[in-house]
């Protein structure tokens, strides 16, 4: 399978990628838990010969005590038959203890090892598929199924041991019943195995409607839409839309119940009349002399063993083959490989000389969707102010996007001092830039850890952290926090203070997350570029102004991309860049573009009318 149908999943397993997954999951968990899987698969196994035992010893018994003969050989049988009881009522607790820890101990692998395939997706490309976001959920449902794997396969052994044992104690007595028995299991193993399958692929077929309800949830539960869903009293609209998700995926797991009941049911009367056949025939049998006491205890265990080893391996194998199945999920997304092409032979990446250059880029998201950005050939020139203007869904965030290889584009290149960036390994190129976004994260961390997420060298540089933080004029504000720069900045945890009580997080307007968002991108400040997309959009007027003086005194002589609709905040840049339609089609400073009388000249006369009107002065 290849590594693009791998993430979206869209093909079904066979029979080798199943074999393929089975050995991956033994594989991850004897990493993980060599030890408790060595001891497992021991108990699990001697598990499947203490049944044996114990009917052979019960038989053995039976015929001595009908049987003349001294009393001692039958006291020594049932005290063995007395210890065989006790391995047998301490095996399974030990194995169930086994089993949590290699799941405990899996689990922690596989997240791991998942959560590190998803940190080589580098670029966005697949966050924004549907079909990998939802094989990605199911992967995370998967991370602990090779703990469970691997005790299907060992219960499979045990039964099988357990099978054999009891199918030649049967034979012994009536090889032509034990083919009876075996036969009456097969069509048990065909319809589990087919419920298995259609219950993996019905998980992925509602996992759609899964992540909707999820979402659904979140909004009803968050204090992001908390104010909306009330001031319009939506609660009930996305209720019902939740409940609606929820009655699909309901549907659909009844009628494989309903199927599987039907199934079970035919199959137990199937098993029930058999072994009760068997047993009118052993007992009229035994009573015309032909067989002894011990032997109709030994035919009723086996055929009851038998029976309940045969149901054991075929409900372990059709458990096996869903996991499996659902495992695939994890190596698909664990296995996919790299999102962005790594360079062939990495090129070095220097400081920054003479600038970055945009040379006929062409981009669309993908063949479905329309040119997003056309032709663009643009140049930043190191230590200049390049800022980027023009409607909404012009391209703007796009091209910051490709500056920052978030994507790569369709067509064309970006140079860095000449060097094509797709020729530069991702991470050298990142950690010469830095940004604050517009759709920037507010993380539920302390204030600190919120500025130091920027850049993880400045954890504990208490003075690196300070210094971004006056920078982006929010340190008077964290300094008044309760535990100032410690003071977790949410309601949705607690921390411990000093004197041990929790203590609930305080929240920021979102002017002061503007702030501090600044103050993540500049405790990197050194960084060769800096792109500031809306810097200031949750300011007010006087805010936005002092944030501006500050970067502007801050980033002098330095490379910056300045994405910004409020064009007062661009009259000091170098060079600015107007995007419409999807291509450049005016650059320039601030004079030159005006009195050209263009698109931007227009755009800035209709802002300054609009500020003009609101202050009352003539336009």
């Amino acid at each position: 399978m290849s590594a693009g149908r791998a993430a979206t999943g869209d093909a079904r397993p066979g029979r080798r990628e199943l074999l393929v997954s089975g050995a991956k999951a033994l594989r991850l968990v004897w990493r993980a838990a060599p030890g408790q899987l060595a001891g497992f698969s021991a108990i699990t196994l001697a598990g499947g010969v203490v049944p044996v035992v114990a009917a052979w010893l019960t038989k053995i018994v039976l015929d001595r005590l009908v049987a003349p003969g001294p009393i001692g050989a039958v006291v020594g049988l049932a005290i063995g038959l007395a210890c065989v009881g006790v391995v047998n009522a301490v095996l399974p607790q030990l194995g169930q203890y086994l089993q949590s820890e290699v799941d405990r101990r899996v689990g922690l692998r596989a997240q791991d090892e998942l959560f590190a395939a998803v940190e080589r997706f580098v670029g966005l490309g697949r966050f924004e598929e549907p079909a990998f976001l939802d094989r990605l959920r199911l992967a995370q449902h998967s991370a602990r199924s090779p703990g469970q794997i691997a005790g299907a396969m060992f219960g499979l052994g045990r039964d099988a041991v357990t099978l054999v044992g009891f199918v030649a104690s049967l034979a012994l007595i009536s090889p032509l019943f034990t083919v009876i028995v075996l036969v009456a299991a097969a069509p048990a193993l065909v319809i589990e195995l087919r419920i298995s399958r259609q219950r993996a692929e019905t998980m992925l077929r509602i996992e759609p409607a899964e992540r909707w309800r999820f979402f659904y949830s979140e909004l009803l539960t968050t204090v992001e839409a908390a104010k909306e869903i009330r001031l319009f009293d939506l609660g009930g609209y996305l209720r019902g839309r939740m409940n609606s998700q929820l009655r699909q995926t309901n549907h659909a797991h009844r009628v494989l119940d309903r199927r599987e009941l039907g199934a079970q049911g035919a199959l137990a009367l199937l098993a029930a009349l058999v072994s009760g056949g068997g047993l009118i025939w052993i007992l009229v049998s035994a009573g015309r002399g032909g067989f002894t006491v011990g032997d109709v205890s030994v035919f009723v265990a086996a055929v009851a063993g038998v029976q309940g080893a045969l149901n054991g391996l075929v409900h372990a194998t059709a458990e096996t083959h869903r996991l499996l199945l659902m495992f695939g999920h994890y190596t698909a997304v664990t296995g996919a490989g790299r999102d962005l092409p790594s360079p062939a032979t990495p090129r070095e990446l220097r400081p920054l000389r003479d600038g970055i250059e945009l040379r006929d880029v062409w981009f669309r998201y993908s063949d479905d969707h329309p040119w997003v950005l056309r032709g663009i050939n643009l140049s930043i020139p190191r230590g200049a102010t390049v800022a980027l203007v023009g409607r909404n869904g012009a391209g703007k965030s796009t091209l910051v996007k490709l500056l920052c290889r978030f994507y790569d584009p369709t067509k064309g290149a970006i140079l860095w001092d000449g060097v094509d960036i797709r020729d530069v390994p991702i991470d050298r190129l990142r950690a010469r830039i830095g940004a604050v976004f517009q759709d920037f994260m507010a993380y539920d961390f302390s204030a600190a850890d919120n500025i130091a997420v920027g850049d993880l060298t400045a954890r504990g540089d208490q003075g690196r952290i300070e210094a971004a933080a006056r920078h982006a004029g929010i340190h008077d504000t964290v300094t008044e926090l309760p535990r100032g720069y410690d003071t977790l900045l949410t309601r949705m945890f607690s921390s411990d203070s000093i004197d041990g009580d929790p203590q609930t997080g305080v929240t920021l307007s979102g002017g002061q997350w503007q702030r501090l968002a600044l103050a993540r991108a500049l405790v990197r400040d050194e960084r060769d570029l800096m792109i500031l997309d809306e810097p200031s959009a949750g300011l007010d007027a006087e805010a936005e102004h002092d944030i501006h003086t500050r970067l502007r005194r801050l980033r002098a002589g330095r490379t910056n991309v300045l994405i910004t609709h409020r064009l007062g905040a661009v009259r000091e840049a170098d060079v600015i860049v107007v995007l419409s339609g999807d291509e450049i089609v005016e650059q320039g400073d601030h004079a030159r573009l005006l009195a050209a009388d263009g698109v931007y000249a227009r755009m800035f006369t209709l802002q300054a009318a609009g500020y003009a009107a609101l202050s009352g002065e003539p336009g």
